[in-house]
Formats: structure tokens, sequence, C-alpha cells
């Protein structure tokens, strides 16, 4: 009998995290001595079946039991608001250089209840920390592979072109230190681009790098969203997507606004096997601004469909109390994880919910 593993169907059927408590290795094991079907039958999981009393009644319907756990140095609600500046130092001439350690590392990461990935990671962890700066700072970044294939850092933006990441490829054990100047301001990615880069990519070698203009911007809650998927299967197909890699994790832990709060999202789409990703917001608009490099020219809308390495800066008010969600526009995509919902809250306390970013 040919050995079959969990499809990208089966885990709609299933509802991506309904599987709490057995790993990708189990769940593929299952599969492979009697089918996908028998593998959920094992566990007394059937379509439509699963039910769990802590969850929304719209889980319920897409079959989600459990709850994402964290790993003890990555917390998805943390790393939403966490800007890594580095190590500051100021130079002779006045100015600025941040510097940063950064270690790949293969490392299994947990993405969905019970479900764990074969990562390859930047400090551990899928999205990689995220970097912060201002425009004219020296950026210095000591890169070490300790993983088990060779990877680079490609960030986007202007740099010489021996700073770009694409040579020298480092090698396990080796190391390299890359530095420039941070322009222009705006959002921006990294990710290994060491081929097949599709691999290095999908795997978990990216993060988000954040220029900011010399004057600052307006005094905002501010949030890093990564969209990202997972093929747990080694298919070439995702079978869980999510925003900073644990799948519905903001639908069982909606993010905090206060009502009438300046919030803006720095959305990067790191996507792989698929080729746009989507944001959709609930009860609200708000302002795109492409790339973030231009401060005073942004589009109204609710909804915008991105590529992989594609990334914005959105800004909204949230006008009315309540739930809002947020979502990929792909139903897809959504019922397999990209799913969640800022709280708005009357008089919500400065030091509560989303922190606010005041540049001062």
């Amino acid at each position: 009998m040919k050995a079959e593993k969990l499809t990208r169907r089966d885990w709609l059927k299933l509802g991506a995290a309904g599987a709490a408590g057995l790993s990708g290795a189990t769940i593929l094991d299952l599969a492979s001595r009697g089918g996908a079907r028998n593998a959920l039958a094992a566990h007394g999981l059937t379509s439509g079946a699963i039910k769990h009393g802590a969850v929304l009644d719209h889980q319920q319907d897409m079959g989600v039991v459990g709850t994402t756990a964290t790993q003890d140095d990555f917390d998805p609600g943390t790393f939403l608001t966490h800007f890594d500046y580095g190590e500051v130092q100021i130079r002779s001439d006045g100015r600025t250089v941040r510097h940063w350690d950064v270690v790949a590392v293969d490392r299994d990461i947990q993405i969905a209840p019970g479900v764990w990935f074969p990562a390859w990671t930047y400090n551990g962890q899928v999205p990689g920390p995220t970097f912060r700066c201002t425009e004219g700072d020296i950026l210095r970044v000591e890169f070490t592979n300790a993983g088990s294939h060779p990877h680079t850092i490609h960030f986007h933006g202007t740099h010489p072109t021996e700073m770009d990441g694409v040579e020298p490829i480092v090698q396990p054990g080796e190391k390299f230190t890359y530095e420039f100047e941070a322009k222009p301001f705006g959002l921006h990615l990294y990710h290994c681009h060491t081929m097949p880069l599709k691999r290095h990519i999908h795997k978990g070698l990216y993060g988000t790098f954040i220029v900011d203009p010399p004057e600052g911007r307006e005094p905002a809650r501010e949030m890093v969203m990564v969209m990202n998927a997972f093929d747990s299967n080694l298919d070439t197909e995702n079978e869980v997507y999510a925003v900073n890699t644990a799948a519905f994790y903001h639908d069982e832990h909606p993010i905090r606004v206060g009502v009438n709060d300046l919030c803006r999202v720095y959305l990067v789409n790191v996507t792989e096997f698929d080729p746009v990703n989507s944001f959709h917001l609930h009860a609200g608009m708000f302002r795109v601004y492409k790339t973030g490099t231009q401060m005073d020219r942004y589009e109204l809308t609710d909804t915008i469909m991105m590529c992989q390495g594609e990334r914005h800066i959105l800004e909204f008010n949230l006008e009315n109390p309540g739930s809002h969600m947020f979502h990929a526009h792909q139903s897809e995509f959504a019922e397999l994880g990209w799913l969640g919902a800022f709280e708005a809250v009357e008089n919500l306390a400065a030091d509560e919910g989303a922190p606010m970013h005041s540049y001062v």
C-alpha cells in the first residue's frame, strides 16, 4: 500500500490545529500506516466533529482545538511589539553605530497546537529578531553560521554590493560581518539568499528590518506582523498559515488597543509556495504607506494583497469598541491559521495592550 501524507485538504478538514498533542512526525507516521483518514480516526478526529469549549464559535466551525504554546524564548505576543535596536556606540565623528550578533541554528518550532516544524532560524526564532534603526546609522551585523547548511543574510535596501548577502556564502562553522549605512528610511526585510532560495526562506530564515526617518513618525501603538506559512509534509504546498508563526495565535489572544488610538502595523509578506498573501481588517479602514518610504502618500482601504518580499506600513484608528477581526482574504489561508483580532477598548491605559511608540 502506498504511503499517504496529510495533504492541505486533510489539514482543512482537521482544522490545521486540530491535531493537538501530535508532532508533525507523528502525523506523518500515522498517515503512512493507513492514509490520512485513518490517521485522523486513530485519534478520534473526524471532519467537522472536533469541538473545544474554550474556542470561539467560528473556530469550532474550523475544527480548532487547543492553544499554541509558547517556547521559553519566543512568545508571538511579545514578538509582536519588540524592536531590537542593537548595541549602540557613538563614533568620534558623531555617527551612531548599531551592532547585532546573529546566529543561524537549526531548531524545531511550534506552528500550531502540538505541531512542530524543523526550522532553520536566526537566533533560534522564526521570524528572526526585528532590527530597528534610524536612517544614516551605521549597521554592523556579525553573522555566525551554527546551522547544518550554508547561509547568508540579505538585507533589502541600499548598500554596497559586497554587503548584499549573496556572496560570500557562509559555510557551517564560519562567520561574516555585514556593515553598511541604513538607507532609505522605510520598512524592509532580511532573509537568507542561499540557493535553493525557496527552501532557505520557507524553513524560516527571514525577519523584519525597520529604518526610521530621522524625524521619526507620529506616536502610535506599533506592531510587527510577518505573514508566513509552513509546508509540514514537504509537498511544496503549505498546510499552516499565520502571522508571526503561530496559527490562530491572535484569535486566541486578541490584541488590545484603545478606541481611536493611532495603530501602526509593520506588515511583511514572506509566504513561500503561494504567489500572494493578503490582509483584511473588519469594521474599519487603514491607510497603506507602500514600503513606508513616503510619509505623506497613502491609499485608504480595508484589504491589501502582497507578493513575497512586499511590505507596507498600515495605520488606522478603530472608532468603535469591540472585536475587529483581521485575516487573509484568501479564505483557505484564514481557515488554516491566518486569522486574529484587535480588541478595541474605551479608555485603555497607555501601559496596556500594544505599547505606544513615542520617538522621544
